[in-house]
């Protein structure tokens, strides 16, 4: 068993310790082999040929795993190595105005080298550096979003602070009580204005939704006018599209507006011969506000151009009706002539108070017109025509001549 154990320290180191020596692993390998050797000599009551195959079975385990760990080491330096090589290729690139992303993974990298070919790779950097982009524009977006927030919770704070003062509270209600008394006496003495309610199947709801918007711009600029209309809403049906909407909007306030709602039809409550329906499909203008009339406007917001509609509405009814005098008093450019109802409401109080159609239809949009006509539409239409006539006439004139020319040029070519 001693010569057996001599022999195998021999052995081991001859063969093993050159090998470690050469592959760095001398540390790790004898302690291993001192171990075996060891063993050897602690199992010396046993047989000999047995414990020779299990150590050495044991030891060719440990050669492997070794190999395989010095393997492993190896192998990481060169993947390092490659990962911050394509660092530095990264950074040189940005460096060079190239689109490369600020902060890149690992992961990121490791797909970078998988690539097959440069614009491959080119164009993998291009997606992170674009993605990166927007992230930054989404995050700078949400930081400018948050700081309006900010300051429209510190305005409505200023203004909350200013509402509760006292004295801005007493005018506040005093005037309130002022416009509800004007709103109180237009419904018994003042001049009717009928919004005519009867247009919701050919409105889409959005249409709707838009003219109720209006309508209430409309009431609440009429109840704030110095002598205001007493409003009609004629041929409005509960529970229609129209009747929810303003539910909707005005919510407890519906029940106490000052203004006067009905399922009738305005030719049911008021004479025909007072009607006068505005629409500007109409062919005859309206030359001044007549304070004894009863002017109808159609809620409908005209998204689609609708033309004739509520023209045929009144002339089915058989009442008369008036366009605004649009082109006599402006010089039209572009856009239809149709008017949101807001515009109507302050032209026609604009005209009940002042009767100056200049101040009136300031109230129109002014991308619409170019101004205002300075001489009356009937003389530049004459003069215009006069122009034409002149034109036409010294045309016809040449080309009479141009014929005479032609026709003795013919004549003589036949004589000869």
């Amino acid at each position: 068993s001693l010569c057996l154990s001599m022999l195998l320290r021999k052995i081991v180191r001859s063969s093993v310790l050159p090998f470690a020596s050469q592959h760095g692993m001398k540390k790790d390998l004898f302690p291993l082999s001192r171990a075996l050797s060891l063993s050897l000599c602690l199992k010396q009551d046993k047989s000999c040929e047995p414990s020779d195959k299990l150590d050495l079975d044991e030891w060719k385990k440990v050669m492997k795993s070794g190999l395989q760990e010095a393997s492993e080491a190896v192998s990481e330096p060169k993947e390092l190595s490659s990962l911050t090589a394509a660092r530095e290729t990264l950074e040189m690139w940005r460096l060079a105005g190239r689109a490369v992303p600020e902060n890149v993974t690992e992961e990121q990298l490791r797909t970078f080298l998988d690539c097959p070919s440069k614009s491959a790779k080119k164009k993998y950097l291009k997606y992170l550096y674009l993605k990166e982009l927007y992230k930054k524009n989404d995050k700078r977006k949400m930081e400018e979003k948050r700081k309006r927030k900010l300051e429209a919770q510190d305005q409505d704070s200023k203004t909350d602070e200013t509402k509760k003062s006292p004295f801005v509270c007493l005018w506040s209600s005093v005037m309130d009580k002022a416009y509800n008394w004007r709103a109180a006496q237009s419904m018994i003495f003042g001049q009717p204005l009928v919004f005519d309610m009867s247009y919701e199947k050919e409105m889409s709801i959005r249409e709707v939704t838009n003219t109720v918007k209006q309508i209430m711009l409309s009431e609440s600029c009429n109840r704030r006018s110095v002598d205001p209309f007493h409003i009609h809403f004629c041929n409005l049906k509960d529970d229609s599209l129209y009747h929810r909407e303003f539910i909707k909007h005005y919510r407890e306030a519906w029940g106490k507006l000052l203004i006067t709602v009905t399922e009738q039809c305005y030719t049911e409550i008021f004479p025909k011969n007072k009607l006068i329906y505005l629409t500007a499909d109409s062919p005859k203008e309206m030359k001044t506000f007549d304070h004894d009339k009863i002017y109808i406007v159609g809620s409908m917001v005209d998204k689609s151009i609708k033309t004739g509609v509520s023209l045929a509405r009144a002339k089915r009814l058989g009442l008369e009706t008036a366009a605004l005098p649009l082109d006599r008093y402006l010089l039209w450019s572009t856009g239809g002539k149709n008017l949101t109802l807001d515009q109507m409401m302050h032209i026609l109080l604009t005209l009940k108070d002042t009767a100056d159609w200049k101040k009136a239809l300031e109230f129109v949009p002014k991308r619409k017109y170019c101004g205002f006509v300075k001489k009356p539409v009937k003389e530049l239409k004459k003069a215009l025509e006069l122009i034409n006539t002149l034109k036409l006439g010294k045309g016809q004139e040449e080309a009479e001549k141009q014929f005479a020319k032609n026709y003795s040029k013919k004549n003589k070519l036949k004589q000869k």
